[in-house]
């Protein structure tokens, strides 16, 4: 049996500007939160967006949710 990975979520480096995009590693396509794609947050902005999102990820596979 192969285990899933805790995390889905990942950051990665926009190529010609500061910014970082949070995206799926299972897809490799941005995020969406709320309607918007994640594709244009600072970098501390990014890693709370990739925490936040693999911790609904895991409550979500566990059968709970965040209140």
């Amino acid at each position: 049996m192969t285990s899933r990975p805790e995390n889905r979520y990942k950051t990665r480096k926009n190529e010609g500007d500061e910014f970082w995009t949070v995206y799926d590693i299972f897809t490799g396509e941005p995020a969406e939160m709320n309607g918007t794609w994640l594709t244009a947050c600072e970098m501390d902005e990014a890693n709370d967006l990739v925490d936040l999102l693999n911790l609904e990820y895991i409550n979500r596979r566990k059968g709970r949710r965040i209140e």
